[in-house]
Formats: C-alpha cells, sequence, structure tokens
C-alpha cells in the first residue's frame, strides 16, 4: 500500500557521519569547526568597529578557544557521566572528544575565563571583547548545532509534521548507518528535528543581536547579556521537546535548569548594566578613547 501524502514528507539524516583519510574524520568535528571559523571571523569585524584588530582578537581566540572546547568537554562528561563510567562503560571515551559530547555551557564558561586572560593580555576591555564575540557565538553554536545531525541526534518527539527529521541507528565507531535485513540504512523513526529548531533560533538571535546593538548601541556588556537571554530563551524550550536519554531532576532535564536560571540571570545582568551610566561602545583605539572621555557641550544625558 502506497504511504499517505503526509508520510511522505520528511527531513533526511545522513546515512554517514565520519569519512577515512587516513585517521577517521568526524563530520561532527567539521562542523564545530566550522563554526569556530565564522564565529572567529565575525568577532574580528566587530571588535575592528570598537576600535580594536584582527590581530587582537586572534590573541583573545588563542585562550578562549581550547579553554572553551575542555569547559564543554568536561560539563558534557558530568552531566552525562553514566555514558563513561559504571559497569560495562569504557572510560577512556571520555576523552574522545571528537565523537561528540560538547556542553554549550560548560564551554561559554571557560571560554570566558580564557577570554579574559587573552583580553587582558592583548589590552582589550573584556566587555569589549564580549560583546563584539557575542553574535559570532551564536553564530558557532547554530553551525555546530549540524554536527548533531550527521550523528543523528538531538531529536524530539515521534512526530508525523512534513519536516520530521528521519533517524537512523548509527555505529558511531564507525561513522557508518547499521544495516536492515534487506541490507537498507535500518530507520529509527520520524522525530522533531529540535537540532534544526535551534540551529535557526541561533541564526535569527544573531541577526536580532547585531540589529540591536547597531539601532540602540548597547556596548559595555549588554549584548553579551542580552546573547544569554536570547539563547537560553530558545535552548529552554527545545529542552522541553527532546526526547533522548539525559539525567534530570525533579522530573526536568538538566540543561532545562540550567537554561531557565541562566535566562533570569541574563535579565537581571542586562538590567543592571543598563541601569550604569550609558555607553554606546567601549571603543579601543586612542583617539576614541580621548574623543569619549572629553567633555561634552550639551546637556548631561
Amino acid at each position: 500500500m502506497r504511504p499517505s501524502a503526509v508520510t511522505d514528507f520528511f527531513f533526511p539524516s545522513p546515512t554517514v557521519s565520519a569519512f577515512a583519510l587516513g585517521p577517521l574524520i568526524r563530520l561532527y568535528a567539521l562542523c564545530i569547526l566550522a563554526g569556530i571559523v565564522v564565529g572567529v571571523w565575525l568577532t574580528a569585524r566587530r571588535l575592528r568597529a570598537r576600535g580594536g584588530t584582527t590581530a587582537q582578537t586572534l590573541d583573545i581566540v588563542v585562550w578562549a578557544v581550547p579553554l572553551g572546547i575542555v569547559g564543554g568537554r568536561l560539563y558534557h562528561v558530568i552531566t552525562d557521566n553514566q555514558l563513561y563510567f559504571g559497569p560495562g562503560r569504557d572510560p577512556w571515551g571520555a576523552l574522545r572528544i571528537w565523537e561528540g559530547g560538547l556542553g554549550i555551557w560548560g564551554a561559554v564558561a571557560l571560554g570566558l575565563v580564557g577570554a579574559a586572560i587573552g583580553a587582558r593580555r592583548a589590552g582589550v576591555p573584556f566587555a569589549a571583547f564580549a560583546d563584539a564575540a557575542a553574535p559570532g557565538l551564536l553564530l558557532a553554536q547554530g553551525l555546530g548545532r549540524w554536527g548533531n545531525w550527521f550523528n543523528n541526534e538531538l531529536y524530539g518527539e515521534p512526530t508525523d509534521l512534513p519536516w520530521k527529521l528521519q533517524i537512523h541507528a548509527m555505529n558511531q565507531a564507525t561513522g557508518q548507518a547499521l544495516t536492515a535485513p534487506d541490507g537498507t540504512p535500518e530507520i529509527l523513526g520520524y522525530f522533531q528535528p529540535t537540532f534544526l529548531y535551534e540551529s535557526l533560533w541561533c541564526f535569527a538571535a544573531a541577526s536580532l543581536l547585531m540589529f540591536l546593538d547597531r539601532r540602540y548601541k548597547l556596548g559595555a556588556g549588554s549584548v553579551f547579556a542580552l546573547y544569554i537571554v536570547f539563547y537560553t530563551a530558545g535552548r529552554f524550550v527545545f529542552e522541553l521537546m527532546r526526547s533522548d536519554p539525559a539525567n534530570t531532576i525533579l522530573g526536568l532535564r538538566v540543561n532545562t535548569w540550567v537554561s531557565g536560571l541562566l535566562f533570569l540571570a541574563g535579565i537581571a545582568l542586562f538590567q543592571r548594566l543598563r541601569s550604569r551610566r550609558r555607553s554606546a561602545v567601549q571603543p579601543l583605539s586612542p583617539e576614541l578613547i580621548q574623543e569619549s572621555d572629553a567633555p561634552s557641550k550639551g546637556t548631561p544625558a
């Protein structure tokens, strides 16, 4: 019997998540790398607009990115420790980062530590760099989510929506889909594409963040505060939609709690920063610093 028109449409997932080029190259890792490259490019562009240089961006990034990756992996291993520790588990798998598994909260936390170190060494105000990096960080997260697509992971409940996501049973060790008795890739089912929702949300939030920064001259850390608000608002919803196994607290996924708490913290931080003396940007070049320090000829704001 021919399937109905509704079941004819779906969003396919790859049957290959890695390829051999000497060593096994994970497409997940390439998506993360692409996100880093795009994020750094946009950050350098925005920092130049604030009076900085591309060289300063790179000086900071060499501290922020490695620490961010370490932090992301640590967060993942801690919050999903049952995947690596216990009877029948391989503890060494906790080190195989190329197989997937990065927690954004750990990545941002340690990445900020690295950025603070790098900014101090480069002579860049930390808040100015954080504001410059916020939209690029969202783009990096949005691109990185496509690594989950290659891995056939990060999906929601089963659905019959036309844009449902087809998920295969994958052998993560080989990067190939398992096959059914007839030799075709084994299909687990059709689910809500939460990875896609989050990716699109990140791209939209990055655009909105840049628009608001350009329109209202936020600056002084406020752009990064809004990054926290925008991202966690979407992540809270997407975590509620996900159906993959995860540790929970009082029936809610750990990341749902973290998203909700950080959303409130982001709002509080934004309000606190905006209540201070209004500042369009934190200029870096001597000319702009002198200009911003010059007494105003008009009525004080």
